[in-house]
């Protein structure tokens, strides 16, 4: 499945994830930093979601009080409610 996350308080304006089930297939930064969003992307393939949010959420950049991890972390928690309103 896709799930399309707008952002808040970072440089991408959004995050496309694709998922199976609780499985980070792929994400995907649009804008932003190119090397952060593909890394990112490259080291949460075929993580669990409930990893990622362990080792994102929180994380901070620079002076601002979120980073696209953190982000990235709140999208999966969003994923993870709906999922369990089904």
């Amino acid at each position: 499945m896709e799930y399309r996350f707008h952002t808040k308080g970072i440089c991408p304006k959004e995050i496309v994830i694709e998922y199976t089930g609780d499985t980070v297939d792929a994400v995907h930064f649009c804008g932003g930093c190119n090397g952060n969003g593909k890394g990112i992307g490259a080291l949460t393939a075929g993580m669990k979601m409930d990893d990622v949010i362990a080792r994102c959420e929180g994380i901070t950049c620079g002076m601002k009080k979120t980073s696209c991890p953190d982000q990235l972390a709140r999208a999966l928690r969003e994923i993870q409610c709906q999922q369990a309103g089904e």
